[in-house]
């Protein structure tokens, strides 16, 4: 893979400048909604994303990358909002903030290389699919489902903007589909008088500058904000850094996953400073960006000082916007975003891989990102061992000298430990037996002891067993182990 480097040209910053603002008009409505989730006013969320946006924009380790304030921590932290109020919030996204700095500086961002593939479809389609049911919201007026025109005035505009959306990259590529989709049903709105749904519906977006506020702290409010801050932490940190393997992916570009986690904490920290509800990577903004031609880190700048424009002097242009066209938009991405050829899987991967896959994008859509990741990992761990431990094979012979001669080969591990213990019979074998351990690798304590156990059953009989042809990594295992051995290390 490779890097995009050298500087902008004047065609570059048109294109990231565009893709930016087209960005930001999807950004708005969403941060808006998961504020209203949390009980908070949509200022909150919109300074999230501005202040996150723009610190994981210049210094992050994924330019085209978009952050903002993400439903994934709306989902953790409501409960924290509705027990202990909105300082505890600021509080805890302070605190999430130096906690993904800690994690980025002792670098272990790159332990979401031990995500398996499925696990990383899984995310990508449960993803998808909170995205389409997030639109649901928008079909509904004071809590009631819409009906009769109101919906089919909303449908049509939804198709209008599908279809724009397809169109514009037909007829011209020097803009953005998305922009040109929003900006022509916004304007059809305004000019035919259209009655439907806007962004100013939903909330008033004015107001001024993020003031600089230190949260609330005592003992009590700290004991209670800690564990939805790790959890909190989580969250972001992982769908960030697997946001980023898929922008990885889409551009065949390399990200830096702990430098993102470093500025990831930082804008979090700042964004607990500045009134801010935290954010994290979102990953529909974030296919907006780079199907817009966003690669660099300038797109981003231009979407969080979108946000902050709308804030502070725009705030008529965006709740002008139709949520209409929004919702096209998002429905686009979510058939960009979705894994289709994860359903082309079936049949030829083994079963386990699309069990992992089917239970991540389920667990995603019913809890939150950071469980399905752990739920994935472990059950594709689980498989593995199974796996492994069932593919051992261990053969018995007699050499020329009358000696029992055992051949185990695979892996000896807590899970195959039982399998390679029965296939020892010490009362048939010779009094000397020769364990050849050149094709078996053992790999932790509990083979260790298999051995140990496994000789003291040769002690017993007065028989001994002497173990050959060790790889340099199993002799440095059994020297390191606890002794006395019941068992001789042959030194050839």
């Amino acid at each position: 893979m490779k890097v995009l480097k050298g500087r902008l040209t004047p065609r570059d910053i048109r294109r990231e400048s565009l893709a930016g603002l087209t960005t930001s008009f999807a950004m708005v409505p969403e941060t808006v909604g998961f504020a209203l989730l949390m009980g908070v006013n949509p200022l909150v969320g919109l300074y999230a994303s501005f202040i996150v946006g723009l610190v994981t924009a210049v210094f992050g380790g994924r330019p085209g990358m978009i952050t903002g304030g993400a439903g994934s921590i709306a989902v953790v932290a409501v409960s924290l909002v509705q027990g202990k109020g909105i300082e505890a919030l600021f509080l805890g996204v302070a605190l999430m903030g130096l906690i993904q700095v800690g994690v980025g500086v002792l670098r272990w961002g790159k332990f979401i290389q031990m995500v398996p593939h499925p696990v990383m479809l899984g995310f990508v389609n449960g993803l998808a699919i909170v995205i389409l049911m997030a639109q649901f919201e928008q079909f509904k007026v004071g809590g009631q489902w819409m009906t009769g025109t109101p919906l089919l005035t909303m449908l049509g505009l939804i198709g209008a903007t599908v279809a724009l959306l397809t169109l514009t990259p037909r007829v011209t590529k020097a803009l953005p589909p998305a922009l040109v989709a929003i900006a022509i049903v916004a304007a059809a709105v305004q000019i035919f008088k259209i009655p439907t749904r806007l962004v100013g519906d939903i909330a008033q977006v004015q107001g001024g500058l993020p003031s600089f506020h230190l949260p609330q702290l005592n003992a009590e409010i700290f004991q209670a904000v800690l564990p939805y801050a790790f959890l909190m932490a989580a969250v972001a940190i992982t769908e960030s850094l697997l946001t980023l393997g898929l922008v990885d992916e889409l551009t065949e570009t390399d990200g830096d996953p702990d430098r993102e986690c470093v500025a990831l904490g930082f804008g979090n920290l700042l964004s607990g400073f500045f009134g801010g509800m935290g954010g994290c990577a979102m990953i529909g903004q974030t296919v907006i960006n780079v199907s817009s031609g966003g690669r660099r880190r300038l797109s981003g700048v231009v979407e969080a000082l979108c946000i902050l424009a709308f804030v502070l002097i725009a705030s008529d242009l965006i709740e002008a916007v139709p949520l209409a066209a929004l919702v096209g938009v998002m429905l686009v991405v979510v058939a960009k975003t979705f894994a289709w050829s994860s359903l082309r899987l079936i049949g030829k991967v083994p079963p386990a891989d699309l069990f992992v896959l089917a239970l991540v994008s389920v667990v995603t859509v019913f809890t939150n990102l950071a469980t399905a990741v752990v739920v994935g990992v472990i059950v594709s761990a689980l498989e593995f061992a199974w796996r492994s431990g069932t593919r051992l094979d261990v053969t018995r012979d007699v050499d020329a000298d009358g000696r029992t001669v055992y051949r185990p080969n695979g892996h000896v591990f807590f899970a195959s430990v039982q399998s390679f213990s029965r296939a020892f019979d010490p009362k048939a074998d010779s009094d000397e037996t020769i364990l050849d351990l050149s094709q078996v690798h053992l790999h932790d304590h509990s083979a260790l002891q298999a051995l140990h156990t496994l000789a003291g059953r040769y002690t017993k009989l007065g028989k001994r067993l002497t173990l050959t042809g060790m790889t340099p990594e199993t002799r440095i295992l059994l020297v390191r182990g606890e002794g006395p051995f019941d068992f001789d290390l042959e030194t050839s």
